[in-house]
């Protein structure tokens, strides 16, 4: 399994800096067969190769600035048939990222016909052990990351209403006044998430910072198509835990015993005001 050791890089990376990257110049040229090969058949694949699901299959769950992958990961297992990508734009944490989901994928391969040992069991009550079902559910063949600039690209990759989740889990905060026009949430830019997102799709965002959250709470607040869902409603939803616990930046802030600010909001199907 890929070491983290082995691929350093700064924290952030400037969103506005020229970066090399590759984009679809609409949805409907991306090649997700390269990301997702379980579900799509290659471009240049007859269309009859592919299966009625595969033709319908996309990306539901998009998390932005994915970092080292911990959301996805934590998240793969518990909708094994939803694709979700994590969109990183620092390289070597994007290739840390796909070279952990590739041998995760091959590993439950191999468990999925019993070649290697089971990594993660649970004792049954005769005391045998048994394969945690999290463990190999959907195999990982639902989850993958691209090397893409969120803040510019976003409506290359998805469609319009494409996406049910969009998560942004401890952003850049930018400090500086002057830098505040880099944040992952502004007024322009929650006109293209709205865009990506169906109508009662929910965007998660956390931050250890309060000053951030309540930048991103105003502005989300503030947007006629969005509206806060309420903690008792949140109390429901399985993957709060995840956007909690899962990141290495949630780990960290864990371990210092900082405070987690969490704001989440349903894309709501006309404006209400």
């Amino acid at each position: 399994m890929p070491q983290r050791r082995h691929y350093r890089q700064r924290a952030h990376a400037n969103p506005f800096s020229d970066h090399a990257l590759h984009y679809p110049t609409s949805p409907t040229e991306m090649d997700w067969s390269i990301h997702y090969p379980k579900y799509f058949a290659g471009l240049d694949e007859p269309i009859a190769s592919a299966s009625s699901s595969q033709e319908t299959k996309r990306v539901e769950f998009a998390d932005i600035g994915c970092g080292f992958g911990g959301l996805l990961m934590a998240l793969a297992p518990l909708f094994p048939e939803t694709l979700m990508l994590g969109m990183e734009i620092r390289v070597t944490v994007t290739q840390f990222v796909a070279d952990k989901i590739s041998a995760l994928r091959i590993q439950h391969a191999e468990l999925a016909k019993g070649a290697v040992p089971i990594p993660a069991i649970a004792a049954s009550p005769d005391g045998q052990p048994v394969i945690a079902k999290e463990a190999v559910l959907g195999g990982f063949q639902n989850v993958s990351v691209i090397r893409a600039n969120a803040m510019k690209f976003l409506p290359n990759f998805f469609q319009q209403a494409q996406l049910s989740k969009i998560f942004f889990l401890f952003p850049d905060p930018h400090f500086k006044a002057r830098k505040h026009k880099a944040r992952i949430i502004s007024q322009t830019l929650l006109a293209e998430y709205a865009y990506v997102l169906r109508p009662g799709g929910i965007v998660y965002t956390i931050t250890d910072v309060e000053e951030l959250h309540l930048w991103m709470v105003k502005h989300l607040d503030a947007f006629p198509l969005f509206a806060r869902i309420s903690d008792e409603e949140l109390a429901g939803d399985v993957v709060v835990e995840k956007v909690r616990t899962s990141t290495e930046e949630g780990k960290k802030v864990e371990r210092n015993k900082g405070a987690k600010y969490l704001a989440c909001y349903r894309r709501l199907n006309s404006p209400t005001r």
